[in-house]
């Protein structure tokens, strides 16, 4: 079933509803008109699904959730000491399994399902999906975002997106807070943060999609919301022992290259998958995340060449990731050339944050996920509300609406996150023993080692 106009976000497609032609919807306000017209049936025949446009979403899946498991555990592993190696993959391998549990049981249809503007809905009929497995050779459940492929495969590639959001969370405390709050916090925060965010950029009702957020990828739901989490969690588990006055040196930077280059390849399907077709949005999004990750890793290795006297590779890594979270929320709106202003944009946002305003803070953001995703997320989405270009993204860009969402969600995040880690820390004690940190929590908590 063609769409009339090109899909622009992981959630924020063009609003018109399944089976519904909506010719010439070019504002937001026939944008939000088109949204309340009811589709003909949320199920369509078989043969009106796109076998194309499904392959590229099952194949775009699988590059997301290669980002998590394995990119995101190596990353991050390669950056903690060798005592914590195997410590932080598992706590990213739970953080991935809770919420996908959570995911397919509430946390889809809170975010995606039919709702108001501030949830979704959930129901006894929606647990693990079952309302949407029918008999494929007749009818397939189809969602409006997505009305090409499956219900089925659109729920899975979003759940991807809960996966890596909240396991970007688990750097801004690793080395020093215990596997059961980890599994806990990734579980309830999914529930309680990500999928109503989700529901108000990325729903058609959604109030933040009806103000006229443009979030092609996730730089609002997924890197401002995780930053602004990572800095709440931060505050809560406190610093690590040693934290300022002990060299605290990554424990194998080649785990942190090779995740690094899963990440890369991967946000090709975060971000060329969010076009919802196999289709030319998809091609311009996949180049410009190619361009705006190759130059704010140079940006980046020429400010510390220039600053400090040297490059280094984690700098090299650092830059190439803030050039992929900043063209994320425009990665389907703008040009190449764009894209590397994004690109050297990102760069220096990551660098003054990495180097000026975590100091300022004062928290012991362990991976510095604030600096990377909150700050650089942050960036990305106002950008976005400046330069998004009409042609693909149906009608003019609103800086006011990008700032007003940028607000909002990090201010939400940040304060259910502190509260709820709180919670946790009063009831479990979400830090480990003294003994046990310089242990390390490998042998601590999981009785192996990095030999």
């Amino acid at each position: 079933m063609a769409q009339t106009q090109p899909a622009n976000s992981a959630g924020n497609a063009p609003p018109a509803a399944v089976g519904v032609q909506v010719p010439g919807s070019t504002g937001a306000a026939a944008d939000a008109a088109s949204a309340t017209k009811p589709a003909k049936s949320r199920f369509v025949k078989a043969d009106e699904i796109s076998s194309g446009d499904t392959a590229w979403m099952l194949a775009a899946t699988a590059l997301v959730l290669m980002m998590t498991l394995p990119g995101l555990a190596f990353f991050y592993a390669g950056l903690v000491r060798k005592k914590n190696i195997l410590s932080m993959m598992t706590h990213v391998f739970i953080a991935s399994a809770m919420v996908t549990v959570v995911w397919f049981t509430a946390g889809y249809p809170m975010a995606f399902g039919v709702g108001g503007s501030w949830l979704g809905s959930w129901g006894v009929d929606s647990l693990f999906l079952s309302d949407m497995v029918v008999d494929p050779t007749k009818r397939v459940a189809v969602h409006t975002l997505a009305g090409t492929v499956p219900e089925l495969v659109f729920a899975l590639y979003q759940a991807a997106f809960a996966v890596i959001t909240a396991a970007l969370i688990v750097g801004s405390f690793a080395e020093r807070v215990k596997f059961g709050v980890t599994a806990l916090f990734c579980g309830l925060w999914t529930a309680l943060v990500y999928a109503p965010v989700a529901h108000w950029v990325w729903a058609p009702t959604g109030w933040l999609n009806q103000m006229g957020v443009a979030d092609f990828a996730g730089g609002t739901v997924v890197h401002v919301n995780a930053g602004a989490a990572a800095l709440a969690c931060a505050l809560v588990a406190r610093h690590r022992t040693g934290y300022g006055t002990e060299p605290m040196v990554p424990g194998n930077l080649a785990y942190m290259l090779i995740g690094t280059g899963l990440l890369w390849v991967g946000w090709f399907g975060f971000n060329g998958g969010s076009a919802m077709a196999a289709n030319m949005i998809a091609g311009l999004a996949m180049v410009n995340t190619q361009v705006a990750a190759a130059v704010s890793a140079v940006v980046y290795v020429m400010l510390e060449w220039v600053l400090r006297g040297r490059t280094s590779l984690v700098g090299l890594a650092t830059g190439a990731v803030a050039g992929l979270v900043v063209i994320t929320p425009a990665a389907g709106y703008v040009t190449p050339a764009l894209a590397m202003l994004f690109g050297v944009v990102g760069s220096l946002a990551a660098y003054f944050g990495v180097t000026v305003i975590k100091s300022w803070i004062g928290a012991d953001d362990s991976l510095d996920v604030f600096a990377i995703h909150g700050i650089v997320g942050v960036v990305g989405s106002l950008l976005t509300g400046l330069l998004a270009q009409s042609v693909f993204l149906g009608r003019q860009p609103s800086f006011m609406a990008e700032l007003i969402a940028v607000g909002a969600i990090a201010t939400y995040s940040f304060i259910v996150s502190f509260v709820l880690m709180k919670v946790l820390d009063f009831i479990l004690q979400v830090r480990v023993s003294k003994a046990d940190e310089a242990l390390g929590l490998d042998l601590s908590q999981h009785g192996e080692q990095v030999t």
